[in-house]
């Protein structure tokens, strides 16, 4: 039941990310942050396979990095997008990774953008966009309150929105989420949205 979804605003972009970890009817984790930070202007959210989830996005970032290294300047969030596109490609003729993204970045010529990115190789830059089966509810209520040049505070009201529609439609919901924000200050974590505390592994006894 993973829910990804993110938004372009006015001067930024934010990704949105349930934290549930999950194999068939067992949570095993209820904080597993599913947004990874590339680099200092740039956040990666996948869904997937958890696997899969893992090992792709630390061999993007780490590619992110090395590419920095060696030239002295980071790739732009365009450029990154289109590197993550052709590495999932080449991976579909051997072992595809079960994994779908939305990139967000920010750059000092272009702003904000946001790419989606599925585990086909589909890669489009979208203003909205949203994966999992939250993604039919969170569509649904971006496609209604979304606008463009959205202030901070109009944007984090939508996320909540969103959030509180998934919570009451599904089945089987998400209860954790958190929100992460990326403009000219940089990528960071910006608010979680909890309804359960993660307990941990209780030991028998």
């Amino acid at each position: 039941m993973e829910c990804v979804f993110g938004l372009v605003g006015k001067g930024f972009a934010l990704v949105v990310a349930d934290t549930s970890a999950v194999n068939s009817i067992l949570v095993h984790k209820s904080n597993e942050d599913k947004i990874m930070v590339l680099d200092s202007h740039k956040l990666l959210g996948a869904s997937g396979e958890s696997g899969d989830r893992a090992q792709f996005t630390e061999f993007v970032q780490k590619n992110v990095a090395l590419y920095q290294f060696r030239n002295g300047i980071p790739l732009t969030t365009s450029a990154t997008a289109n590197f993550t596109r052709g590495e999932l490609a080449k991976a579909l003729r051997k072992s595809p990774y079960s994994v779908n993204i939305l990139l967000a970045g920010y750059d000092e010529e272009t702003g904000p953008s946001l790419y989606y990115i599925d585990y086909i190789a589909t890669c489009h830059k979208i203003e909205k966009g949203a994966f999992g089966y939250g993604s039919y509810f969170s569509l649904a209520m971006m496609d209604r309150h979304y606008h463009s040049g959205m202030s901070v505070e109009e944007a984090v009201d939508l996320v909540d929105k969103c959030i509180l529609e998934i919570r009451t439609r599904l089945v089987v919901a998400p209860p954790n989420f958190v929100i992460k924000i990326v403009d000219k200050d940089g990528a960071r974590e910006y608010a979680w949205r909890e309804s359960i505390k993660d307990a941990g592994v209780v030991a028998a006894a």
